[in-house]
Order: structure tokens, then sequence, then C-alpha cells
């Protein structure tokens, strides 16, 4: 019995045992499916996704509250009141590209996560992998690096970028024996293996990089936000891969997608390409993700000013962001896919003839360019698009006498001189919706205009308009054309008179171009995107002399009167028949990489040009003259 009772207390030990042992596993599997539900639970609480939606309650919460219903102090009141009040500006602001707005909506949406939504040095990993290096997108090393690089060289960032790591060479990327211009995903983890080191990263680092994330897919232009408020000549999107309307094409798609690298088929969504120092690049790293996130880019980007909706029957906008870039936007069906075109100008501090030109032989062109402005010469700044005439028209106005007075005729606000040249008389106008161009002109004439500037003559009424304000408007005209000879630019401008019914007659209407234009200046972009002046051509119109004999009156006898008929008759079809009512020169060529001031200036331009100038202008003309064409 001693034996048997021994036994049972061993065999309820160990049934004890095993139950004790099923109750801890039975717990801490709880516990461990409890804490993977908790990871789960915070991995979608602080995505991007989820944060982003948290954001847009808490900004709709504030700027939709109602205030009178709260029973607050008039204390609190006012001041929960000018909350809502700077944050519906800020958004409002925010949306048109206003730094200082943008930057203030940033500043809430980081309180907000950090204070309220508690995120913190762990959760943070779940919007992006600061924690896991490999897991980090070409996206997520771009924008570190952007976040990294503007610390030290704000605007600049971009540009330091590039031009540390020569990313604006051209590369064999695409087609083996043609180059492009194009930054890839392997440069940018290579340029950020070199310059980051994730341990260096603070939780504010980190949060203002979500921050980022957040904004540019809320209120932002997505991944185009920051590169847009860089120094860059521009960016756009939309205008590469293939548009969502060429999958509907189901016929031999297998086939191109077969042919496609990798099967890979980028599509227009993917599009993210920058306008770096006259080269369009392509960032192949980066892609708006979707075709709806682009069309919310294009949808509110033009929006600065009201210009109206973009809509099917309207299928494109051209307007001007608050910093005063232009924004093209086009949409389907105008388009094949939805598209933006962001054109920015060089800020005032980087405008001077002389930073612009930059090859051997400069300064001779830059005090002939001086002389063309100050003698009130009608001068065309012709050239390419993105060959820089709108930024060297902006330039060369800093020569100008203060007392002229400037009036701007644009199709959207470009020039911006006001910002530039603050203490001249400027007024800029452009068309609207119900005031059309030669209304503005009719205006302008009634403005004590000096000089007239007409942003950009594209299109027929233009032509005519620039050629009525050369006439009659004003002391003289500036003008950009995408003329590429002299001979294009005058015939392009002789077609435009009789579009629009001025003239019947080539011959007249050609005329009447040729002695108003006087100069032409002409630039070109070099296929490493270097900008400079191809030429300086002078107009030269021709005078028409007729030869008539009167002694016909004299003459007796019919057949000798009939001799000089026939002659004045050759005398007046040789006139008619002639092909040309000018010839013209070039003053400046660019040869070799390097100006050379090739023919001088007609005596007529010079006797006009002195006497527009100042008596100590004058003495440096003329001075110029004897000097410039040795």
């Amino acid at each position: 019995m001693g034996i048997a009772f021994f036994f049972n207390i061993i065999l309820m030990a160990i049934i004890i045992l095993i139950v004790v042992m099923f109750i801890r596993a039975k717990v801490k599997n709880t516990n461990k499916s409890s804490m993977e539900l908790q990871l789960e639970r915070d991995k979608e609480k602080y995505s991007i996704r989820a944060m982003q939606e948290y954001i847009k309650r808490q900004f709709d919460e504030i700027t939709r509250m109602n205030l009178y219903d709260l029973a607050l102090s008039e204390e609190e009141f006012e001041r929960r009141k000018n909350i809502k009040y700077e944050l519906k500006k800020a958004l409002k602001g925010a949306g048109y590209a206003d730094i200082s707005d943008k930057k203030y909506v940033k500043t809430l949406i980081f309180d907000l996560l950090r204070n309220n939504y508690k995120v913190n040095e762990i959760n943070i990993n779940n919007a992006i992998k600061f924690d896991d290096e490999q897991e980090l997108t070409s996206q997520d090393k771009f924008e570190i690096l952007m976040h990294e690089f503007k610390k030290e060289f704000k605007a600049e960032a971009l540009t330091t970028i590039i031009t540390k790591y020569s990313l604006d060479l051209p590369k064999y990327e695409f087609d083996k024996t043609i180059p492009s211009y194009v930054i890839t995903s392997r440069e940018i983890d290579d340029i950020f293996s070199k310059e980051i080191s994730m341990s260096a990263l603070t939780f504010d680092d980190k949060l203002e990089i979500v921050v980022q994330r957040i904004y540019q897919g809320y209120k932002g232009y997505s991944v185009v936000d920051d590169i847009r408020d860089m120094n860059i000549d521009g960016v756009s999107g939309g205008v590469s891969g293939i548009p969502p309307s060429f999958l509907d094409q189901v016929s031999g798609m297998d086939d191109y997608m077969a042919q496609m690298k990798d099967g890979h088929v980028p599509m227009s969504y993917d599009s993210v390409w920058i306008f770096y120092k006259g080269k369009s690049t392509y960032l192949s790293f980066l892609s708006f993700g979707s075709e709806q996130e682009l069309k919310r880019v294009c949808q509110n980007i033009y929006k600065y000013n009201n210009p109206g909706q973009l809509s099917e029957s309207v299928g494109y906008k051209v307007n001007e962001m608050k910093d005063g870039s232009r924004v093209v936007v086009l949409r389907p069906n105008f388009s094949e896919s939805w598209a933006f075109f962001v054109r920015k100008f060089a800020p005032p501090t980087l405008i001077s003839a002389e930073q612009l030109l930059t090859h051997e032989g400069k300064g001779p062109v830059i005090e002939l360019l001086k002389y063309l402005i100050r003698g009130a010469r009608v001068t065309a700044v012709t050239g390419e698009q993105g060959c820089g005439k709108t930024t060297l028209l902006m330039a060369i106005m800093k020569y100008l006498y203060p007392t002229i007075t400037i009036r701007v005729q644009e199709m959207a606000f470009e020039l911006h001189l006001r910002k530039i040249y603050p203490y001249h008389n400027i007024l800029s106008l452009r068309e609207t919706d119900t005031i059309s161009g030669q209304q503005g002109l009719d205006v302008q004439k009634k403005t004590d205009g000096g000089v007239n500037i007409l942003g950009e003559v594209a299109t027929h009424p233009v032509a005519a308009w620039m050629i009525q304000m050369a006439q009659v408007a004003s002391k003289f005209t500036l003008f950009t054309h995408h003329a590429k000879t002299f001979p294009n630019l005058v015939t392009a401008l002789r077609n435009s008179l009789l579009a629009i019914g001025m003239f019947s007659s080539e011959n007249v209407a050609e005329v009447q171009v040729v002695n108003v234009i006087n100069f032409d200046i002409h630039l070109k972009r070099g296929v490493d995107g270097s900008r400079y002046i191809e030429r300086i051509t002078e107009c030269i119109p021709l005078e028409r002399t007729f030869n008539y004999n009167n002694d016909y009156r004299k003459i007796e006898g019919l057949e000798g009167k009939l001799d000089k008929f026939m002659d004045n008759t050759v005398e007046y079809y040789r006139h008619m028949t002639e092909t040309s009512n000018f010839t013209y020169k070039n003053i400046v060529e660019f040869k070799d990489g390097k100006y050379v001031m090739a023919n001088p200036i007609t005596e007529t331009n010079i006797t006009a040009m002195r006497e527009n100038m100042s008596p100590e202008d004058i003495k440096e003309f003329d001075n110029f003259l004897d000097t410039a064409w040795r």
C-alpha cells in the first residue's frame, strides 16, 4: 500500500506538471498572438496612408469646426479662430506652391504626429524602413538624400547632388548606341551609400522625412513636390511611358510586352523629368505610382489665381504659379495622357548677361546688347524652346534707361520684371477669358509706354500686335519668337499678317515686317545643354527706286512712244517680281566655341542708335564701334 500510495503521488505530480506546462504554453501562445496582433495593428496605424488619413481628418475638423457651438471664452474663441483662419489660408497657399504656407502646414503635421498620434522611434519604421536599409526604396533614399542636402544647400540641394556626382552626363541606359540623359536607381543607391549614415539620422530627421511624404500626397505635388522647389529650369510629368489608353489596344499586346526589356513597361505615371541646365533628364527611379495620383497633381498644380476649370472641352491650361513659374497642364482627350510642365525662371539674383554668357569673347557681345537696348532698336530674341530667350530678355532689360517706361504683354506672366527692377516704371498685361490681346494692346497705347515687350510671338494675332506696337505704340519693341533663321522670322511674321487679313499682298506685308525689325538675337542650346548666342543679325531693308522714263511726251511718233512704254513696263515688272525686300548680315557669330565680331553695324542703324543715347553713352558707343570690329 505504501508503494501504491507513493506511485499515485508521483502520477498526480506528473499530471499537475503537464497541466502547468500546457497552461504556460497556452498563455505564451496567447501573448505571442497578442503581440503579433499589436505589431500588425501598429504596422497599419503608422503607415503613410493611415497617418495621411489622420491628418486629413484633423485638418477637416479644425477648418470646419463651428466655434460658436463650443461656448468658449472670448480669449479662447479668438485663439481658435486665428488657428482656423491661418490653417485655411496656409492649406490654400500650399496648393499654389507658396513656400511659407507649405512650411506652416508641414510644421503642424509634425506636431500632430509627434504629440497626438504618438509617433516614436519604433513605430516610425512602419512608415519608412529606417531600421532596415535593405528595405528602403529608391524614392525613400532620394527623399532622405534631399532632406540631408537641403539642410546645407536649401534650394540648391538637387543641383549640388547632380553636380557632385556628374549625374547630368549622357548615359547609354536604354540604347547602347544612342546616349540619353537619365538618373537611375543604381546611381541613387550608390550616392545614398556614400552620403548617408542611418545611425546619424535623428528622430526629428526621420519624422520630417515622413511629414514630407504625407504632405506631398495630401496637399503637395506627389514625388515632384520637393523637386519643384529646387533651383532648376523645370519639371514635368506624364510625358513618357505608355498611356493607359494604349492598354485597351489588346491586339498585338503580348508581342509588344515580349519586346520590352525584362517585360517591364513604364506607364505614363512612371514619368518624372527635370529640365536641368538645358537638358531634359529622366528620373527613372521616381513614379507617381498610379494614374490617379498623376491626375490629382495635374488638377491642382495650375489653380493659382483661379484660371478656370480644366475639362474635356477645355483640354489644357496655361498659368503661372505663385513663385512666377509657368505651368502648362494637359488632359485627355486633348492629349494622350494627363501631363504637366512647370517652367521655372532664374531668380532675380541670377539675372545678368555676364552670368548667362560664359564663352570666350563675350565682352564685346555684352556691350553690343547694352547699346541695342539703349539705342532703342526693335529686337527679336529667337531660338528653340528652353534655349534661354526669356531669361536673356529679363537680363538685358537692366541696360534700359530708368526714365523709359516699360509695358509688357504676355499670354501668362513670365517675365516678372517688377520683381527684378522694382524701381522702374513697369506694367504687365495678359489675355483673359474676357479681355483679348488686341484690347490689351489698345489699352497699352494709353499708358505712356516707352518700350513694349511681347513675351512670346507664337500666333498670327500676336505677330500682328508686334508689328502694330513697333510702328505706332512705343519708342521700340522687344519680343521672343521660335524662328530658326532670320529669313524664317521675316517669313513667319509676314505670313501672320496675311493670315489675319491685314494685307493681301505678300510683298507689301514683307515690307512692313522688314521696316520694323532691326536686329535678331538668336540663341541656341548645344547637345550638352549649354546655351549661347549663335548669332546677332542686322536686318537691312532694300530701298526700291523706280526709274521710269517720262521722255515719251517729247517723242513724236507712235513707235518711239511704244518703246518708252515697254521700257517702263519692264521696270515695273522687275520690281514686282523681286524675290526679297531685304538683306541681312551677322554682326556677331559663335564659331569654334567663342564669339566673333563678324560685320559692323550699318550707318543707318548707328545714326538711329545715337539719337536715342545719352551724351556719355554716345562717346562709349563710338569707341566701341572703333574697336569691336578691328
